[in-house]
């Protein structure tokens, strides 16, 4: 692989935010806020557009697979780098399966199978997402465009053909549970928006071959065109669900009750296909981003060096990926032997990903100099930060994991930020920061 094109790069940034979490998140937010989860869902896009423009610009800028912790050492320094990537690294694995038993679940219900079976779809699923990985970033690209392409048309489809049946009287007592319930509805749904972060280290890839000009439109692009399909989709999936199943939209199965409503028995099977290929897709962009960032954080002496092979742009890194592999197969043993509610992992999840994004967008808000990105930068902070806010509890979580990542080697770091020579910005010609040539590594020891 030399470079992602703006056609795999949307795949890829598309399948991180597109995922399993579409099977259950609208029966989710319906439960806990009633039709006033459609407001749940507009402000998390509205969210959406400064966060994944903020990172598309610091990739351009900072292209480096250690992703967000790359642009929060340059920002904070090497101890706040550390608990991001440890934040992202440490819950993949168990939101990865999470999304596979999702997808695994949903699709076997529709098909009249057990939860045996289930569970053997959920591990050939995160079978398939590390082998198509282990392959190369090009080939998961160019399988992720196929996927993605026929998912967006299944539910294209689902939501055209039932949305003549939306009803006004379902949209009453619109919010039933208050703000209280929107906010609620927030803290569950921002798993489906917390993908951006995961493209974050990517960038490098995108980068690797192009040239100043090239590198920021490939990111960009595919920012954009990634934003403008989960914007439609999402919103006219969670207006359609409550408009056309009222009270059944907070009942487990809404999507496929929603489909029936659509297609009729032809939906059973397509919801099967569409419950398959979305949790594929989420699997794969975020095994891809923290296989990137595992080999970064060897890199930089959080992880055990001899797991950094394989971290250059275009490479594989192998080493990092088997890891992962490991660290999933530990998640699942207790996952399913005590048969965890899934609001539960979704929740702790999503509450680790989100504090990402904060991090992320405040060293965004830091490092961008004055102009319009620094603006979007700044806003990005301020409703990620609100959105982690609707966290609540599950923000232990992610406490959790700072405080043991503090503990150990990281914590006693310096913490000045060390902007590294090896990956300086790529800027396009309008830019007028003065740079040296980027190779898409950070490295450790400073300029």
């Amino acid at each position: 692989m030399k470079r992602l094109n703006i056609r795999y790069g949307t795949a890829i940034l598309l399948g991180g935010v597109l995922g399993p979490g579409v099977l259950v998140l609208p029966q989710l937010g319906a439960a806990v806020a009633g039709p006033a989860s459609v407001l749940a869902w507009a402000a998390l896009l509205l969210l959406s557009a400064p966060v994944a423009i903020t990172f598309a610009v610091l990739g351009v800028r900072y292209p480096d697979g250690g992703g967000v912790a790359a642009f929060a050492r340059r920002a904070f320094g090497d101890r706040t780098a550390a608990v991001v990537g440890v934040w992202f690294y440490g819950v993949i694995p168990l939101g990865t399966f999470a999304g596979a038993l999702v997808g695994a679940e949903a699709a076997t219900a529709a098909l009249g199978l057990g939860r045996g079976v289930a569970l053997v779809v959920a591990v050939l699923l995160m079978a398939a997402a590390f082998a198509v990985n282990a392959a190369g970033l090009r080939t998961s690209g160019r399988v992720q465009m196929w996927l993605l392409t026929l998912l967006v048309g299944l539910l294209g489809t689902a939501i055209v053909t039932a949305g003549g049946q939306v009803q006004a009287a379902h949209f009453t007592p619109f919010a039933p549970h208050g703000l209280g319930g929107v906010a609620a509805a927030i803290g569950v749904l921002l798993f489906a928006f917390v993908g951006w972060e995961a493209a974050s280290h990517l960038s490098a890839d995108f980068a690797a071959g192009a040239t100043d000009r090239d590198g920021r439109r490939v990111l960009l692009r595919s920012t954009q065109g990634a934003l403008a399909i989960v914007g439609v989709l999402y919103l006219a999936l969670a207006v359609v669900t409550v408009g056309v199943l009222g009270p059944r939209a907070a009942q487990p199965g809404a999507l496929g009750a929603l489909l029936e409503t659509g297609i009729g028995p032809a939906a059973r099977p397509i919801l099967a296909v569409a419950a398959l290929l979305l949790s594929f897709g989420g699997i794969n962009t975020y095994l891809a981003g923290a296989a990137r960032l595992g080999a970064a954080l060897a890199r930089d002496g959080v992880l055990p060096r001899w797991f950094a092979r394989g971290g250059e742009p275009g490479a594989v890194p192998l080493r990092s990926l088997g890891l992962l592999a490991a660290m999933s197969a530990v998640c699942a043993v207790p996952v399913v032997l005590l048969h965890f509610d899934l609001d539960f992992l979704l929740r702790v999840t999503a509450a680790c990903l989100a504090a990402v994004t904060f991090v992320g967008a405040a060293a965004a808000a830091r490092l961008l100099p004055a102009g319009r990105e620094h603006r979007t930068a700044v806003l990005a902070t301020v409703l990620s930060g609100l959105a982690l806010l609707c966290c609540g509890a599950f923000l232990l979580a992610p406490a959790l994991l700072a405080a043991l990542t503090l503990a150990g080697p990281a914590g006693r770091k310096p913490t000045a930020p060390r902007p590294a020579a090896a990956s300086v910005a790529r800027l396009a010609p309008h830019d007028h920061e003065a740079t040296a040539p980027a190779t898409g590594t950070l490295r450790r020891g400073g300029a």
